[in-house]
């Protein structure tokens, strides 16, 4: 199971950089967070595993209509689940999670 989850993170970072779309790095500005683009962030880094933007399961689950509250969502964003999700913590600031939070609530069937 290890070594499953090991290849999936090799694989995003692979397929991330093949597309030449780099993991958001903190934000330092308003023009930083003004330029923060949270439907490109998720389907660059998030689409991998919560399919069709979020609205449908895949190797994660299906977002929308999620009914943990923000805490949970916050919590699981920073700091990931053993052997199912990375942490992604490091990579964002409390803003553009807010921001993947809201794109959740979001979440609209097509």
């Amino acid at each position: 199971m290890k070594l499953k989850y090991c290849a999936a993170v090799v694989l995003l970072a692979v397929l991330v950089a093949s597309q030449g779309i780099a993991m958001p790095a903190r934000a330092q500005t308003p023009e930083d967070l003004a330029n923060f683009d949270v439907n490109q962030l998720f389907a660059s880094t998030c689409g991998f595993c919560h399919s069709d933007g979020g609205r449908e399961a895949g190797k994660g689950p299906q977002l929308m209509g999620d009914q943990h509250d923000d805490d949970f969502l916050r919590n699981r964003i920073k700091n990931g689940k053993q052997g199912a999700m990375p942490a992604f913590g490091g990579s964002f600031n409390e803003q553009q999670i807010d921001a993947i939070i809201i794109y959740i609530r979001d979440l609209k069937p097509r």
